[in-house]
């Protein structure tokens, strides 16, 4: 976990910011939320709140009371204690990719499968700069629809000992996250005590909470689990094309479900999310690494700053086919924001491809090797006498080299960042190993860490009420 110091960039000046403030207020007001489940709109009935059948019409001091009760920071536990993580402040935890029904690896895309799945759970151990496996690392085909959430839930807990996030199918998904959860940790107090599991609640963008996601909403908070609050806007598709709309938005959005949580279990802890880019108005494909979306990242920040939230955006996101320059420079047009930015909760910070449909194998590889560096970058300078290195001066005096001086001998194996993945050979070794290019080498580097993963130990008892667990709900649920 990285605990990023640097200066925040902030780019909303207090006009833009009451502009924005007054937007938000409109939308809950005046347009209102829909909230597809009958529990919320009782509860918001309950509150006060004007109720035209699902339609909710806020009070935005109302909101503001709610907000105010969730927490400004938490910690979460991992089966691994040395793993848990701080979700707040200055601290930044990064999660694999989130969703895609497909994989690419050594150039062939096809239908992803538990062994996929398994095999990203066994990356996301092996690189210490990711802390989370994720949830829906990449959708297993070949296993029953109804139950395999917990086919990857098992290799979660299994194969990982850091944190997680819940499945959010269904509410009876939830459930069984929860049950999961409580046979690992010991038990429910233990995980209502110290959360576990985090999950995200998209937001059907426009304006509207169905009730799938709702479910799932009220059993992780009614259990204490923290939950992602996160429009999806697509501007132009899900938000109006400009900007400050999609943030007027976004904030009505995450508001009014944070505002649903503290309703369910006042002081759960939440996140503010965003996924926020644009469409290409000529396709109407998505669109990543875009301008529009780095520019709305840092705008998301200083927002959720505002309100005393943590938040989640941003990641490696791209729209590319192929781990090549254009996903490259795309994702690092969105984690450079993600950085600047300082956001707490960072989804899809490796293996993103293709806009999200594809979970890459060699994309994981450059992912980490890119946020490894963020990290360096991001990691302020210790400016000290010693750091000066006069002393270095004086032995080499005018017009000689550094190589061979003391200060440099002493320091020559960790004064700078040595990338795993990047090549600097001259041409000729470059040719004479083969050429290998990025995507390669990557997939080498991949092959590797799954050669040399070492399961983490689990106590066995823990291990056979899992499995126990598994059958049961598998044969309960038809399967």
């Amino acid at each position: 976990m990285f605990v990023n110091t640097m200066p925040r960039y902030e780019i909303l000046s207090e006009d833009a910011m009451a502009v924005l403030e007054k937007g938000w207020r409109r939308l809950v007001s005046e347009i209102g939320i829909e909230f597809l489940k009958p529990e919320a709109l009782d509860l918001f009935r309950a509150a006060g709140m004007k109720v035209e059948g699902d339609n909710v019409f806020l009070d935005p001091d109302f909101i503001l009371e709610q907000v105010a009760k969730a927490p400004r920071e938490f910690d979460m536990q991992a089966r691994n204690h040395a793993n848990d993580v701080h979700i707040g402040g200055d601290h930044m935890v990064f999660s694999s990719v989130y969703g895609p029904p497909f994989v690419l690896r050594n150039g062939v895309r096809r239908e992803a499968t538990l062994a996929d799945y398994r095999n990203f759970a066994m990356l996301a151990q092996s690189f210490d700069a990711i802390d989370s496996v994720g949830g829906v690392v990449c959708e297993p085909n070949d296993s029953p629809l109804d139950s395999r959430h917990l086919d990857m839930l098992y290799a979660t807990l299994t194969l990982t000992d850091k944190i997680f996030q819940g499945n959010v199918v269904t509410g009876g998904n939830a459930r069984d996250t929860i049950a999961m959860s409580e046979i690992v940790f010991g038990g429910r107090e233990s995980i209502e005590a110290k959360p576990a599991s985090i999950s995200l609640i998209n937001c059907n963008s426009p304006l509207r909470w169905d009730d799938r996601m709702l479910d799932s909403q009220f059993e992780y908070t009614a259990a204490n689990q923290p939950v992602i609050l996160t429009p999806f806007l697509l501007m132009g598709a899900m938000s109006p094309v400009s900007i400050p709309a999609a943030l007027v938005q976004q904030m009505a959005e995450a508001l009014s479900g944070i505002a649903l949580s503290q309703l369910i279990r006042p002081g759960a802890p939440v996140v503010f999310g965003s996924f926020l880019s644009n469409i290409d108005m000529q396709s109407g494909s998505p669109q990543f690494g875009t301008p529009e979306s780095a520019i709305g990242l840092l705008c998301t920040g200083q927002i959720a700053r505002r309100f005393g939230l943590p938040f989640r955006t941003g990641g490696g996101l791209n729209s590319s086919q192929s781990p090549d320059a254009q996903s490259a420079y795309e994702s690092l047009m969105t984690m450079l924001p993600t950085f600047l930015a300082g956001t707490n909760f960072v989804m899809h910070s490796a293996g993103w491809l293709e806009g999200g449909l594809v979970a890459g194998y060699e994309k994981y590889a450059i992912d980490v090797q890119v946020l490894e560096s963020l990290i360096r970058e991001f990691t302020p300078l210790e400016i000290t006498e010693e750091s000066l290195a006069f002393g270095a001066h004086e032995e080499v005096g005018h017009g000689g080299h550094f190589l061979g001086a003391a200060h440099t001998m002493e320091r020559f194996r960790t004064c700078f960042y040595r990338p795993f993945l990047s090549s600097s050979d001259n041409y000729e070794r470059w040719t004479r190993l083969g050429a290998r290019d990025t995507a390669t080498r990557a997939g080498e580097i991949v092959d590797k860490k799954l050669e040399e993963y070492e399961a983490p130990s689990i106590d066995e008892t823990i291990r056979e009420e899992l499995e126990d667990f598994v059958i049961r709900r598998r044969a309960e649920l038809g399967d």
